[in-house]
C-alpha cells in the first residue's frame, strides 16, 4: 500500500509528549505542534497515565525516563546515545522508534509521519485481511450448506472472482476415484469462457499440482511477464501463455498424500501482489471445497449402492413370488390328487400302496409349508409393519393352534396340553399373524420332543419389564433342548441347532425367524430358556389390550 502525500495529510495528528526535562518537553511539543499535530504534555508518570488512559493519540513521544507504561499508538522514545539501547531494551519498551537527544526538529517530523504512516497502512492491512476473512468465510458456508459437487465447484469459482477482483478463475478435477470429473469457472463479464478447460494440457497441471501439494505451496505469480519459469511449469506454459494472464495463482485442491484438483485465479490487465493472508485463506477454503466434494461423492456412491441394493432385493422378492406361485399350482394339483387316491377314488387301495402314499403326503405337506415360509418372509421384507390389528381373545387362538396340531402331536406320541386362566387375556393384535407364531412354536416343541414327552401351552396375564399391562405365552417342551452358545441365534434366518441337524429333524430354519419378525412387530417379546436334554421354553410377552 503506498500512501499519497494528500492521504498522509488527512491522517489523524494527536501526540502526546511526556518528558520530565520542562525546556526538552515544550520545544518537543513546539516542533510537533508547528506540524500540524495537536499536542498533550504530561511531566511524569502519572499524568502520563491518565493521558493513555483519557485518550487515543496517533502518536506518542516520551522521553526514554517515562517510557513503561503499554501504548496502543506508535511509541517514539528520546534516548541519550551514551546510554546505549539494545533490542531487548526497545521491546521491553514496545517502542516503534528512537531519537537521539538533543531532537533535530526536521528529523523528529519526518519520524512521527513515518510511524503514523506505517501505523496506517498496518490499520489498512489488517482491516483488508478482516474483510477477505469475511467473504471467503462467506463462501466456505455456500460450501459447505450444499452436498452436489458442481454446487460447491461453481461456489468456490464465484466467491474467489468476485472476493479477489480476478478477471478469471477455473477449477478443474483431475481423473481420480475420490471426486467425479468437474470443470467449473468464472470471468469478468467482457470475457468469454475458456472452451476447454484444462483440455490437453490436464497432465501438465497435474504436476504442477503434485509439486505445490507435496510442499504445501501455491504458485503465486505477481508479474508473468518477469517470471522464471521453473523446470516443472515448462510444460504447462503453453497452456499459461495461451491465456495470457499478467497475474495468476495455481492453489492444488486434495485429501491425504496427492491432490486431485487445482484452483486457477487470474490477472489479465496488471500485475498482482498476493499477499501472505491471501494465499492462506485460500489454501483454507481450498481444504473445505476438497472435504466438501469427497463427502459429496461419498454420499453419492453410497446412495448408488443402496440404489442397487433395492433393485437386487426387489428382484430377489419378485423371483420368490415368481417361484412359490409356480411351486403351489402343480403342487396343490399333487395334493388333491393324493386326496382323491387315499379317498379311494380310483380304487380299492393296498396297505403297502398306502403307506407309500402317507409319506408323499407328508413331504408335499412339508414342501407346501416351506414355501409358505418363503413367501412369509418375503412379505415380511417389503410390507414392513402392515399389521390388520383388533381385540384378540389369545384363549381362543391358542385353542386352534392345539386343536390343529394334536393330529401331528399324536402321530409322534407326544402329548399337547392346553393351560388357561378362564378364556385368557384379550390384546391387541394381528390374529392371523398370531396364530402362525404359535403354530411355528407348538410346531417346532413337537419336531424336537421324543416319543412320549409333553408340551404344555399356557399363557397368564403378567407386567412387562417397563411395568405396562402385559401377557405372557409359554410353549414348553420336554424335548432334546438346545445347545446354550447357539440360543443367541435361533432367531436367524435358516439358522438350524446343531442336534436338529445331526438328528435329521426336518425343517428350513425359518420359522422361528418368522415368529420373531411378528412378535417384533406387536413391541413384544421373545425368548428362550433351555437345557440339553430337559426340554425348552419359549416365551412371547405382549402388551394387553388398553395398555
Amino acid at each position: 500500500m503506498v500512501v499519497t502525500q494528500l492521504e498522509s495529510s488527512l491522517m489523524p495528528r494527536t501526540a502526546i509528549v511526556a518528558d520530565t526535562d520542562p525546556a526538552r518537553l515544550s520545544n518537543t511539543s513546539a516542533v510537533l505542534a508547528g506540524a500540524g499535530f495537536s499536542v498533550t504534555e504530561a511531566a511524569d508518570h502519572k499524568s502520563l497515565t491518565a493521558l493513555l488512559d483519557a485518550h487515543n493519540p496517533s502518536l506518542v513521544v516520551v522521553d526514554r525516563s517515562l517510557a513503561g507504561p503499554q501504548v496502543a499508538a506508535p511509541l517514539l522514545v528520546l534516548i541519550d546515545l551514551a546510554d546505549g539501547l539494545d533490542s531487548e531494551g526497545a521491546r521491553y519498551m514496545g517502542m516503534a522508534d528512537y531519537i537521539a537527544k538533543p531532537v533535530c526538529p526536521q528529523e523528529l517530523v519526518h519520524r512521527a509521519q513515518t510511524l503514523i504512516r506505517r501505523a496506517a497502512q498496518r490499520n489498512e492491512a489488517r482491516e483488508s485481511a478482516e474483510r477477505l476473512r469475511g467473504r471467503l468465510r462467506s463462501v466456505s458456508a455456500a460450501v459447505r450448506a450444499t452436498q452436489d459437487p458442481q454446487l460447491i465447484s461453481e461456489h468456490l469459482v464465484n466467491g474467489f472472482g468476485e472476493t479477489f477482483g480476478a478477471d478469471r478463475v477455473l477449477f478443474a478435477t483431475f481423473d481420480d476415484n475420490r471426486v467425479p470429473r468437474i470443470t467449473a469457472q468464472w470471468h469478468r463479464a467482457n470475457l468469454l469462457p475458456i472452451p476447454d478447460g484444462l483440455g490437453v494440457h490436464e497432465h501438465a497441471a497435474y504436476q504442477v499440482a503434485n509439486r505445490l501439494w507435496a510442499d504445501a505451496e501455491v504458485l503465486a505469480v505477481d508479474d508473468h511477464f518477469n517470471h522464471e519459469v521453473t523446470p516443472d511449469e515448462t510444460n504447462l506454459e503453453a497452456w499459461t501463455e495461451q491465456m495470457r494472464p499478467w497475474a495468476s495463482a495455481w492453489v492444488p485442491v486434495g485429501e491425504g498424500d496427492s491432490p486431485f484438483g487445482v484452483i486457477w485465479i487470474a490477472q489479465l490487465d496488471e500485475p498482482r501482489v498476493w499477499t501472505r493472508a491471501e494465499i492462506s485463506l485460500i489454501q483454507h477454503v481450498a481444504g473445505n471445497v476438497a472435504y466438501g466434494l469427497i463427502q459429496s461423492h461419498l454420499m453419492s456412491a453410497q446412495k448408488q449402492v443402496v440404489k442397487q441394493l433395492q433393485q437386487l432385493d426387489q428382484a430377489k422378492t419378485d423371483f420368490l413370488a415368481t417361484v412359490n406361485h409356480e411351486l403351489r399350482t402343480p403342487l396343490t394339483s399333487i395334493s388333491a390328487y393324493l386326496d382323491m387316491i387315499q379317498d379311494g377314488a380310483g380304487g380299492p387301495v393296498p396297505p403297502e400302496v398306502g403307506r407309500m402314499l402317507d409319506i408323499i403326503v407328508r413331504n408335499s405337506e412339508r414342501l407346501r409349508r416351506l414355501i409358505e415360509d418363503m413367501l412369509t418372509v418375503s412379505r415380511q421384507d417389503y410390507e414392513g409393519t402392515s399389521l390388520h390389528l383388533a381385540h384378540v381373545g389369545l384363549g381362543n387362538t391358542l385353542r386352534i393352534v392345539t386343536v390343529a396340531l394334536r393330529p401331528l402331536a399324536e402321530l409322534r406320541d407326544v402329548t399337547i396340553d392346553l393351560e388357561l386362566a378362564d378364556d385368557g387375556p384379550v390384546i391387541i393384535a394381528d390374529e392371523v399373524q398370531l396364530e402362525q407364531v404359535f403354530t411355528n412354536l407348538v410346531s417346532n416343541a413337537i419336531k424336537f420332543t421324543p416319543g412320549g414327552g409333553r408340551i404344555v401351552v399356557s399363557s397368564s396375564a403378567e407386567p412387562l419389564p417397563d411395568g405396562a399391562p402385559g401377557v405372557i405365552v409359554r410353549v414348553a417342551d420336554s424335548g432334546v433342548g438346545i445347545p446354550a452358545d447357539e440360543i443367541p441365534h435361533l432367531f436367524t434366518r435358516f439358522f438350524r441347532a446343531s442336534n436338529a441337524t445331526s438328528s435329521a429333524v426336518p425343517g428350513s430354519g425359518l420359522g422361528l425367524a418368522i415368529a420373531h419378525d411378528i412378535v417384533n412387530r406387536h413391541c413384544g417379546q421373545i425368548d428362550v430358556a433351555s437345557e440339553l436334554g430337559s426340554g425348552t421354553t419359549i416365551a412371547v410377552r405382549l402388551p394387553a389390550a388398553g395398555r
